[in-house]
């Protein structure tokens, strides 16, 4: 018996040191290769100069992306979203506790801080109430009723994967919140889990284009006899790329993707930077009475602000027409909007931030008269109760997200949207990849997202003194100044003449 015992374990010792032997051979001969291939090569200075190890710095340059969040950046300083608020998001998600002790890390003296106002009698909780019913586009066959306060925000299908995409549609079916379906057209997963849907029209118009690119009415008639396709978008413009189309990489463009975007397969998808047919405010207005004359169905658009002089063109232009001919609803997405793919000179320098834009957008609505006749959707990093709760105050309708939404279904900030490497699953096609997202969870967290987030921002209404969140307003909100005094935001914007919360139109 020793002796077996004896045999077995010089056996594997022998096994282990051929094992050994075999590894540094092998690494032996890499590196002696390396060497050869580095020291002749001239694209790279560093290798040629280091052979072997110079090949270190692009491995530590990559796995830095991932480990920078969890060793290096304090919760409120990474970049594009913070710890503190992905953190936020996942424990809204899984309904664990958002609680937190011993203070907060925010900072409360940086300029641009929002602080609200908080009320010696707060609201009761026998007096707390759900937000109630709006309409989008009451003129309209087929008006828009719905409760919701948040919801989802422009994906396409091929920038998300199919998982993703049913997940995010029973996830907003389960919460009765709607979703957007992005540019690429619409898919079998936007149906399957029985969500309202806002069908957006990209510059390519994917899925109701004709063979020239041009919009096809009579595919566009056909997307709206869907029950579930309550309100047209019309995308001239968004957060990370204004002036510039979306950008698909052929890696993701499969023989699905191709089929429902009508476009050729294992191809880039590059969409126009602009719609040919849109070229003044006039051509606009008259896009948006087309598509509702098409279809019934509420039509609206979705922008980047740079500057607010052609919206009051818009809005003259309306006044000559009549209030009939305006949008029912514009999507206003700030620079700091995010996508998979867009060039850095765009995404870095381009458009305004939401926290500017979206109050000069009320405010001339609101010196036209054109509230509630237009409804504003607010876009631009609002996942938390904070920023949802500051874009109410301001005086928009509703808020919608894309990336709060991906945060719930699990992304890690891996920034490989755009590699078709997507770590969680969210927004690649490989196969492998998408099995660790199961749709059935994360639908789950999807509903618990926006419920959580909803009644958060209820909890911050009610400390205002108000029973519920459309119930806030400008007075309920101040704003650190760069002397450091935190100023109520009606001494900084004028007063909204109209209230989400009141349905009856202004006087003329």
């Amino acid at each position: 018996m020793t002796e077996t015992l004896f045999e077995l374990a010089a056996y594997s010792v022998l096994t282990l040191m051929g094992l050994l032997a075999l590894l540094a051979l092998l690494l032996g001969a890499w590196v002696i290769y390396a060497w050869v291939v580095d020291v002749r090569q001239t694209q790279h200075t560093v290798r040629r100069n280091f052979p072997v190890i110079g090949r270190f710095r692009y491995l530590f340059e990559h796995l830095g992306e991932f480990f920078r969040q969890y060793f290096f950046a304090m919760d409120r300083e990474e970049m594009p979203f913070n710890r503190a608020d992905r953190t936020w998001v996942y424990r809204a998600a899984k309904q664990e506790s958002t609680t937190i002790a011993f203070g907060s890390t925010r900072r409360l003296d940086v300029p641009g801080t929002v602080i609200f106002v908080n009320s010696p009698f707060p609201a009761l909780k026998q007096d707390f109430a759900s937000s109630g019913p709006l309409t989008i586009g009451e003129h309209c066959r087929s008006p828009y009723t719905t409760s919701s306060l948040v919801n989802i925000s422009g994906m396409s299908f091929g920038a998300l994967s199919s998982v993703a995409v049913t997940a995010l549609s029973r996830g907003a079916a389960m919460a009765g919140s709607w979703m957007n379906t992005g540019e690429g057209g619409l898919s079998p997963y936007h149906l399957e889990g029985g969500c309202d849907l806002v069908f957006q029209i990209g510059t390519a118009k994917y899925g109701v284009r004709d063979e020239r690119g041009m919009l096809d009415d009579t595919k566009l008639k056909a997307i709206a006899e869907h029950s579930q396709v309550r309100m047209f978008e019309i995308k001239l413009s968004q957060g990370a790329k204004p002036g510039k189309g979306g950008i698909l990489p052929a890696t993701k463009v499969n023989e699905e993707i191709a089929r429902i975007r009508h476009i050729p397969l294992h191809e880039a998808s590059i969409s126009p930077n602009g719609h040919p047919e849109i070229r003044s405010v006039d051509d606009l207005l008259d896009m948006i009475g087309h598509v509702r004359a098409v279809t019934g169905k509420p039509v609206g658009f979705k922008v980047v602000l740079g500057d607010i002089g052609w919206i009051r063109d818009l809005c003259r232009a309306i006044q000559l027409r009549g209030k009939q001919s305006a949008p029912d609803f514009i999507t206003l997405d700030g620079a700091e909007g995010g996508t998979g793919a867009a060039p850095q000179s765009l995404m870095d320098y381009m458009g305004l931030p939401l926290n500017q834009s979206l109050p000069m957008l009320v405010d001339t609505l609101d010196e036209f008269h054109l509230r509630p006749r237009i409804r504003v959707i607010a876009s631009g990093k609002l996942i938390t109760p904070d920023r949802v709760a500051w874009a109410l105050c301001v005086g928009a309708d509703f808020v919608v997200s894309a990336r709060g939404f991906m945060f719930a279904l699990g992304c890690i900030q891996a920034l490989q949207c755009n590699k078709n490497t997507c770590p969680t699953g969210i927004t690649t096609h490989n196969k492998h990849l998408q099995s660790g997202l199961v749709p059935s969870d994360k639908a789950v967290r999807v509903q618990h997202f926006v419920e959580s987030l909803v009644q958060e921002v209820g909890v911050i209404a009610h400390s205002c003194g108000v029973d519920e969140p459309r119930g806030l307003s400008r007075r309920h909100a101040r704003i650190v100044q760069p002397d450091g005094e935190a100023r109520c935001m009606t001494d900084i914007y004028q007063p909204v003449s109209f209230h989400p919360g009141n349905d009856l139109m202004p006087e003329d």
